[in-house]
């Protein structure tokens, strides 16, 4: 790093103590431990890419290239007076960074300014990024060279490096942020799933949290996820002790997790411009929500929740328990459902007075005026036709 001119010799009061990480391909990537200095590092407001958003839009696509800046945080550089809050301390001395470095709170803040003043010039709406990953998403071959052509000169404009052994062009289907896209379909990366399935049985809640973490990612796949792992979640509260104590719960949903997420679930990639249908159901200790599309093939779903009820919430009435449920599921789903007409199905008539305002308490009422934003129908289904929301809502009972 000294001869790439990253980092350069330090005197700075400053001293990080330093971390080697392993990264997924084996290599070891060098870090500074900046968590002491991140505690009086001001805060960057700068908003970060919203990856749900960058896959609604992938639905149509039929060519997927994708783009990995080399090294992206070291191109660029550090201002001179910042450069000695970076120093860390190592065996031959005192460095400091020249660049911008991993481990800084406001590294993605400003790498993703960086990125934003960068792409959007370009003003195409098929080039997107989340941090250093570019993906050029179109419809058709001549629209997919024209984007490249376009982001490379962009690029160079900026003299900015890709990584040409993570670079994927002109592919009809590619892995991206951890999930393979294309074809209209998302699901998970098979790589990750088999690290989920070998992973064994935590025995502290370090590495609870740990499983949770990874098969969290991927909760958008499985109907319930929250209430199959309340057994583990809730071994990992202060109160519990930090060696697990296993119980036969805890393994049901261990075991249940990783069969739901080695079975290669899969998702519709929304089309925005065929009507959305949100079902919902609620039982006494949960709420359920999937969102379907019928894209020419019957309904299918792009994507489930659920959600635990409150000690409070499970107080309520039946219909209030429902009118929860609609009202959360559409705020959940918002980003797909604001600005344009949909359905919401669910297996309890009386919901279908919300539509009217017909609602006789202050609750109900308050619930109703808070979907008045929405263009919205209410339909009511027997129960056999809404078991996905139903599961989603009792999958802890």
């Amino acid at each position: 790093m000294l001869k790439m001119g990253v980092i350069e010799p330090s005197v700075s009061p400053y001293s990080s103590p330093i971390v080697i990480v392993e990264k997924k391909d084996g290599k070891k990537r060098f870090c500074s431990d900046y968590r002491r200095l991140n505690k009086i590092v001001e805060f960057d407001a700068e908003p970060m890419p919203n990856m749900e958003a960058m896959f609604a839009k992938l639905s149509k696509a039929k060519y997927l290239s994708k783009i990995d800046l080399a090294k992206g945080y070291w191109q660029i550089p550090m201002a001179a007076e910042d450069k000695p809050k970076t120093a860390f301390t190592t065996p031959q001395g005192c460095y400091q960074w020249t660049v911008m470095p991993f481990g800084l709170k406001t590294s993605g803040a400003i790498f993703s300014r960086m990125m934003r003043s960068l792409l959007s010039p370009l003003d195409m709406i098929e080039i997107d990024n989340f941090i250093d990953d570019i993906l050029v998403a179109t419809e058709t071959v001549e629209r997919h060279l024209e984007c490249l052509r376009a982001l490379f000169q962009r690029l160079q404009e900026a003299s900015l490096s890709a990584r040409p052994s993570k670079c994927y062009l002109g592919f009809k289907r590619l892995e991206y942020l951890g999930h393979m896209v294309g074809n209209g379909m998302i699901q998970p990366e098979e790589g990750k799933m088999d690290k989920i399935a070998k992973m064994p049985r935590p025995t502290t809640k370090r590495q609870i949290r740990s499983f949770l973490g990874l098969a969290g990612f991927y909760r958008r796949f499985v109907p319930g996820f929250a209430d199959i792992a309340l057994p583990l979640t809730d071994a990992t509260k202060k109160s519990q002790p930090n060696k697990v104590i296993w119980t036969k719960p805890m393994q049901v949903a261990l075991d249940t997790l990783k069969v739901k997420l080695s079975t290669e679930p899969v998702c519709k990639l929304p089309d925005f411009s065929v009507p959305f249908t949100l079902r919902t159901d609620a039982s006494g200790v949960g709420l359920g929500a999937m969102l379907l599309q019928d894209q020419g093939n019957g309904m299918q779903m792009v994507a489930c929740a659920s959600k635990k009820l409150l000690p409070a919430e499970r107080n309520y009435s039946t219909i209030e328990r429902e009118c929860l449920a609609v009202v959360w599921g559409v705020r959940k789903f918002g980003p797909y459902l604001y600005g344009k007409p949909f359905c919401i199905q669910s297996d309890h008539k009386p919901l279908e007075y919300l539509e009217g305002l017909k609602a006789t308490n202050k609750r109900l009422m308050r619930w109703a005026l808070a979907l008045q934003p929405y263009m919205y129908t209410i339909q009511a289904i027997p129960g056999r036709d809404n078991v996905g929301a139903d599961l989603l809502s009792r999958s802890e009972e």
